[in-house]
């Protein structure tokens, strides 16, 4: 590969392959990463034919895990982690703790170093929050209580990940890392090693603090001025320049990893009400920079280790999946959380995704794993991932095994959800309200009618000061476009009763349409539209009413011309609802016989 090329090539090649592999994982009902691992393995160095760039795949990867951090910190929510604390704060620590603990015995047991068994057990103790959200979001249960749990359990994890991320290099560094650091350690001193940690959490915390007192008002300031321009292309490049500028230049002044910078810079930004259009403009290229991240991963991976160290791959997955998947649904159940939605739960966290793969590079970089030892990890990983959806189905017949046998399942299930979490489902969601699509002048006028008959409703505007001003005046408005990934649902459709689409561009009216009707099948839609080809369209498509603009102004200024005339008002409306015919007026008809009066007249 010329070197000029390599970029180029590494690209095109991981896109193409992981596209193809990704699609065949997802046809045969598996998660497409297991298809993005496959592909790396395809294009590794450990398989025939075309061999990527791997130092350089590797560099993509690390933008790969700046956006991701960036993802996780702007959809933290430190509120919703509040209300399910009861049971994911503890809950996620005592996993953690069993899953590395287990970890670490296994790797003991193998001869292992303390801190590579402890980076080893560590690394077998996070679930993928990628693998388990896409499971609860399959089978609809992302907004359910149960779905609240795993996001915050996961959540709880992941700061984890992000402590240890920025406490690992000082802590091993002091101890001499290395697999000769069980000697060395046991020479260092406890307050070198004290004293290290300390700078550490100093410069983090000085890191947060600049962030939560400047960047906290300099960075929404900043895009809130950028979304002002009315510009998508500038805003797009302001996120993606605060995500990858905030994690670069923590690591450059401060020390601390890139995935904490980015982490703390989708906090700040998701405390603002920036924050949806932010994550959508972010998701597409986070989506393909996590793509080429797992595709990174799977070029590492030999796979020859299933057949030279079956065993071992084998006791790894079982640590995986006991630690973290079976320990999990009985922690839930200790928590008072019902029996079969804690074994549904603990199925999808038996697994090990991203964060493992993170933790991993870190130790080999640090000198604390050798590359067999990752490889080890990786391989439980795929395999994990690979069994996830049958752990998942296998829980869930069990569970409804369960339920049909009342005394079992009072045995083993005697209390019933805290009543704290019972209210949590839909405690800040309006019910019964519509969702209103464009707030100009003519979003402005129903919205008006609606507020007058004090029915609730959500609008949706892409313009940043209508949204200011409408939020000024007290009415609930999501900011950005209701087309793109993220936004729509904010204004929760699934518990609308009507849906109305202000905006006049057709396409996008029929993008929501669809996006709405996902959620909600039986809404009933008002559109506007500006031709009779479009009402046709919309009609086709079951909308409940269509209306064409230059039809309805037609229809009020033959009103008014007849009232003008001496028409009474009663006539008047008699006279409009015959042109409407009860549905439409004949444009169409009307238009087409234009060119035969044309030719009539050529003739005489």
């Amino acid at each position: 590969m010329h070197p000029q090329t390599a970029l180029l090539f590494t690209l095109a090649g991981a896109f193409a392959v992981a596209f193809l592999f990704g699609f065949g994982a997802s046809k045969v009902k598996l998660p497409p990463l297991v298809g993005y691992l496959l592909a790396g393995i395809v294009l590794g160095p450990n398989s025939p034919g075309f061999v990527g760039d791997v130092e350089l795949a590797g560099q993509l990867a690390e933008i790969g895990v700046i956006l991701l951090m960036f993802g996780v910190g702007l959809h933290f929510s430190p509120g919703d982690l509040l209300r399910v604390r009861r049971i994911a704060l503890p809950g996620a620590v005592l996993q953690m703790l069993i899953a590395c603990s287990l970890g670490y015995a296994l790797a003991s047991w193998w001869g292992w170093s303390a801190p590579t068994a402890f980076v080893f057990g560590l690394s077998l103790s996070v679930a993928s929050t990628v693998v388990v959200l896409r499971v609860l979001e399959d089978r609809g249960m992302l907004d359910s209580i149960d779905g609240r749990i795993a996001v915050g359990w996961l959540v709880v994890e992941d700061l984890v990940v992000v402590i240890a991320l920025v406490l690992l290099p000082a802590v091993l560094g002091a101890l001499g890392g290395g697999h000769d650091a069980s000697e060395s350690a046991s020479a260092a001193s406890r307050l070198a090693v004290l004293q290290v940690v300390g700078a550490t959490l100093v410069k983090m915390l000085a890191f947060i603090v600049l962030m939560g007192v400047v960047g906290r008002r300099v960075v929404p300031w900043l895009l809130m001025h950028v979304a002002r321009s009315g510009s998508r292309e500038l805003f797009t490049l302001a996120v993606l320049a605060v995500a990858l500028g905030v994690a670069v230049g923590a690591a450059a002044l401060f020390g601390v990893s890139f995935a904490l910078g980015a982490f703390v810079a989708g906090m700040v930004i998701g405390e603002s009400d920036l924050s949806y259009r932010a994550a959508a403009d972010a998701l597409p290229m986070q989506d393909a920079f996590a793509v080429l991240f797992f595709v990174s991963i799977g070029m590492l991976i030999d796979p020859a280790i299933l057949a030279e160290q079956p065993w071992a791959v084998l006791a790894t997955s079982l640590v995986v999946v006991i630690g973290n998947g079976v320990t999990a649904m009985l922690l839930m159940v200790l928590l008072r959380h019902p029996l079969g939605a804690s074994m549904r739960l603990g199925a999808s966290l038996g697994q090990i995704g991203e964060f493992s793969f993170i933790l991993a590079g870190l130790g080999v970089a640090l000198g604390v794993l050798s590359d067999g030892q990752r490889n080890l990890i990786l391989a439980a990983a795929l395999v994990t991932i690979v069994l996830n959806p049958l752990l998942f189905t296998a829980a869930n017949r069990a569970a409804e095994w369960i339920t049909h046998r009342p005394k079992w399942l009072d045995r083993l299930e005697r209390h019933k959800a805290p009543s704290t979490i019972a209210s949590d489902l839909h405690s800040v969601v309006q019910t019964g309200h519509a969702v209103l699509i464009g707030y100009g002048r003519v979003g402005r006028t129903i919205g008006d009618a609606l507020h007058r008959y004090n029915v609730p409703f959500v609008a949706v505007e892409q313009d940043r000061r209508v949204v200011d001003a409408m939020r000024a005046l007290g009415v609930t408005a999501v900011y950005g476009d209701a087309t793109r990934p993220g936004i729509i649902e904010h204004a929760h459709p699934e518990h609308a009763i009507l849906l109305i689409v202000a905006s006049p561009d057709p396409y996008h009216a029929r993008h929501v349409i669809e996006l709405v009707r996902a959620r909600n099948p039986s809404i009933e839609v008002i559109v506007r539209t500006h031709g009779d080809r479009e009402v046709e369209l919309f009609e086709s498509m079951g909308v409940s009413k269509v209306l064409m603009g230059e039809r309805e102004l037609a229809y009020g200024m033959a009103y008014h011309s007849l009232r003008s005339v001496g028409c009474d008002d009663d006539r008047a409306d008699d006279i409009i609802f015959s042109l409407r015919g009860g549905q439409r007026m004949d444009t169409r008809e009307f238009s087409s016989l234009v060119p035969q009066a044309k030719a009539t007249t050529k003739r005489t």
